[in-house]
């Protein structure tokens, strides 16, 4: 893991001064002569539910933490779990939702509000965010996650921190790693191959670990590759802490812990919650035995103590909740998070000269869902709904009337569609709201299918042929099959928009604002094309991750599959144009940073805000890679006729592969095609570089290398042929050397420990050594078919 090429990125510190610093590593050293032995491994595990060991004979405090990430979810001062019984605190749209945004300056202000929301609740550390990708569409936590792209998610999640740990409050980067799946969470195992763990799932933890420092890292449930999160010192050690340079804790999630020796040794530094006297006993005698080293714990407590010293320098005393200037930021946030799917004959926005008599109909309009059920449910402060908001704010000089359309507490009730196409009927317009209900999506459980509940759908479909101007607004965390999707007029997700959703549904619908959400995950048009269909949830407690690489779009491109609506996707109330594509340099090396510029001008009649997407596409790559992937983003705000010229500027990592056998990023030398683009099916200007590598790639031959590897190397082949015993010669014409000589592929396509006795010994044993010897210190330049590269990845 030491040839790493990544982006220089700007790290955040926590906002102390380096005095305070100081100051604290002094106090740190002092209570560190004075702990015992029993009470440096309590400080190590929880006091309860919600807060660390304090040390009262030191004066060492514990801090707070509680769940996120929409909102602070603060428990009464006890050992409960603190549901349904929790302070209020304002409920921001989920990370489903964050996610469509695409904007990590308001993804930066809701970490600053949450962060601000903590303090006035005395909560030190926020358990948020989760970065953990989107593999299946049927992940019973997706509402909690950004994205099935690994460099959006890691984006969003680094804003979020600073934005959160700007206030003096700490984060919790969640949960690490390939935690995909809520089946038998607490068992499975994450069968992922090392190349796919690197450049999916771990990505958007290194981008948020580098770019923002979180104070805490939660290890995850689940088993990767055979070893749980919480102990596995290749997750938390060799990566996170000597890879990325993490200089915080480690927590577990609550009731993660295996084996508690192992957990502290392999880099983890607090269990949750309090795990009684068992785990602490075990360190205890583990120490007492020589099994455990303590130096190792003292190292922990050191960092542990760190923490705590400053968090409790941070807080402050008397902090608002904001909830009224809170509460009307989440309606901000949501109007950027709604997306807007279909809109024929521009029926949206809703013009009330033309559409005087609405119906509004579904439950949803009256009793929103408005987040996910689990740990990250939260207390609303207050909470709107679609029917109330749209009378008071909208309803002047219009007609509104409601029908229930199907009751919520029960999926196959069809009583109730009459009264609302008798409605709808009567109506210019019909506004159908429907989604998931809250039991569809939960922690804890995965979901069965993409489809939404029989009533919703036959709702939809029966209002839509009695009134043609009919508008389905979509309320779910994740995506969802719609069969009725070519009968309405329009379509509106608002994801689960947090409790002032409502209002910005208003705002959009009437066209106060311009909508101008994304989709941060593909909408398949059924489960049999998603790219985990055939390994999810899985079975005796493993997953295989057999789509590899190609999570998301990367699979739908590659397979040339049709998605209902592409990743990136989302309409507007007006239209952009992308023209005059440069780049820096056509030509550059793995040390280069490529500057890309394009212009996007508003060629529409009303201001909106377009996100412009760039991806990278490997056009000569040895190994297998996705068609595209992307690598930078930014969303630009235009006035109508307004254009701005937008520059990215890339790198050597944004240019690479992982490389699983030799455990590096590598730049391969060829030629790339960097895409500007709407989504990731709408394409609106290219460029073509060519990168020329100098990275020297170790050539890694061992015994089971094949020969074949060897002889296509011009750096092997001179070897190979030393070894080549007289027996080949019989494949060699008369007046030809061996390079001109068209060998079997049966006497190359074997690995070198087989020949010795498929040459009778011919080539010995030691032969075979000695020539993996001299090809040790041998190092080449990654080029397109220069060297063919066999993975070492089982499925």
């Amino acid at each position: 893991m030491k040839h790493l090429l990544f982006i220089t990125l700007l790290i955040f510190t926590f906002s102390i001064s380096k005095a305070q610093e100081h100051e604290i590593q002094n106090k740190v050293e002092e209570l560190m002569s004075q702990l015992t032995l029993e009470e440096k491994v309590s400080l190590c595990s929880g006091r309860d539910d919600w807060s660390t060991m304090p040390i009262e004979r030191l004066d060492i405090p514990w801090i707070w933490m509680a769940d996120g990430p929409h909102g602070v979810r603060r428990a009464p001062a006890t050992n409960k779990a603190g549901y349904g019984d929790q302070h209020p605190a304002t409920c921001f749209p989920t990370a489903s939702a964050l996610s469509a945004t695409w904007n990590t300056d308001l993804i930066y202000k809701v970490g600053q509000a949450l962060g601000e929301e903590c303090q006035a609740l005395g909560v030190n550390i926020l358990l948020g965010p989760g970065v953990n990708i989107k593999r299946s569409v049927l992940g019973g936590r997706n509402f909690e996650f950004f994205s099935e792209d690994p460099v959006l998610s890691g984006e969003l999640g680094a804003a979020y921190i600073n934005g959160v740990q700007s206030q003096g409050v700490g984060t919790s980067l969640k949960h690490y790693v390939a935690n995909n799946v809520e089946t038998m969470r607490m068992y499975m195992n994450s069968n992922v191959d090392t190349r796919t763990l690197h450049e999916i799932y771990l990505t958007p933890f290194e981008i948020a670990v580098k770019k923002s420092q979180p104070w805490t890292v939660m290890a995850c449930y689940n088993r990767v590759q055979g070893e749980y999160g919480t102990q596995s010192s290749y997750l938390l050690t060799d990566i996170l802490k000597n890879d990325w340079g993490y200089k915080g804790i480690v927590i577990s999630d609550w009731f993660a812990v295996v084996d508690r020796v192992k957990a502290l040794k392999s880099g983890m530094h607090i269990e949750m919650p309090h795990p009684g006297n068992v785990n602490n006993e075990y360190l205890l005698q583990a120490i007492k035995d020589g099994a455990l080293d303590e130096a190792v714990l003292d190292e922990a407590v050191k960092e542990i103590l760190t923490i705590v010293l400053k968090a409790k320098s941070l807080q402050k005393k008397d902090a608002d909740l904001k909830e009224k200037e809170h509460h009307a930021f989440a309606r901000q946030v949501e109007v950027e998070a709604i997306t807007l799917l279909k809109n024929n004959n521009e029926v949206l926005p809703l013009d009330k000269k033309k559409y005087k008599k609405i119906a509004i109909i579904g439950e949803f309009a009256q009793a929103p869902r408005y987040q996910g059920n689990g740990s990250s449910e939260v207390k609303p402060t207050q909470l709107d709904n679609a029917l109330e908001i749209i009378k008071k704010e909208y309803g002047k000089g219009v007609s509104i009337s409601y029908a229930k359309g199907y009751d919520l507490k029960n999926d196959n009730d069809f009583s109730l569609i009459e009264e609302s196409k008798k409605i709808a009927q009567e109506a210019d317009v019909a506004l159908v709201f429907a989604g998931l209900p809250l039991h569809y999506e939960s922690e804890g459980i995965d979901r069965k299918h993409i489809d939404m509940p029989a009533s919703h759908n036959k709702l939809i479909k029966e209002v839509s042929k009695v009134q043609k101007n009919t508008i389905a607004v979509l309320t779910n965390g994740s995506a969802v099959a719609m069969p009725w999707v070519n009968d309405v007029e329009a379509i509106l997700e608002t994801w689960l928009g947090g409790q002032a959703g409502a209002g910005a549904v208003a705002d959009v619908l009437f066209g106060k604002v311009n909508p101008s959400g994304k989709l941060g995950e593909t909408f398949p048009a059924k489960l049999e094309d998603t790219p985990a269909a055939f390994n999810f949830p899985g079975e005796q407690g493993d997953v295989l991750y057999g789509e590899r690489i190609f999570v998301g779009y990367r699979y739908y491109d590659e397979k040339r599959i049709e998605p209902l609506f592409p990743f990136g996707f989302g309409l507007s109330y007006t239209q952009f144009e992308y023209s005059d594509m440069k780049v820096s340099s056509k030509q550059i090396t793995d040390k280069d940073e490529l500057e890309v510029k394009v212009t996007v001008k508003n060629t529409g009649a009303v201001a909106g805000k377009e996100i412009i997407q760039l991806y990278v596409s490997d056009t000569q790559s040895t190994l297998q890679r996705p068609e595209k992937e992307l690598k930078k983003f930014t969303k630009v705000e235009l006035n109508p006729g307004e254009s701005k010229e937008i520059t990215f500027v890339l790198n050597s990592r944004d240019f690479s592969y992982y490389d699983g056998k030799r455990e590096m990023w590598i730049a391969e030398s060829g030629s790339f095609t960097i895409s500007a683009a709407a989504s990731s099916r709408d394409i609106r200007q290219t460029q073509t570089i060519t990168l020329n590598s100098e990275q020297q790639i170790p050539l890694m031959v061992d015994e089971y290398t094949f020969v074949k590897e060897l002889w296509d190397n011009p750096q092997t082949r001179a070897l190979i042929k030393e070894y080549i015993p007289k027996w080949i010669g019989n494949f060699v014409p008369e007046g030809k050397t061996l390079d001109e000589a068209n060998i079997p592929g049966f006497f190359l396509e074997h690995p070198l420990i087989k020949y010795p006795y498929i040459t009778n010994n011919e080539i010995t044993k030691e032969q075979v050594e000695e020539l993996i010897k001299r090809c040790q210190p041998l190092t080449y330049k990654p080029a397109y078919k220069q060297f063919e590269e066999k993975e070492n990845v089982s499925f």
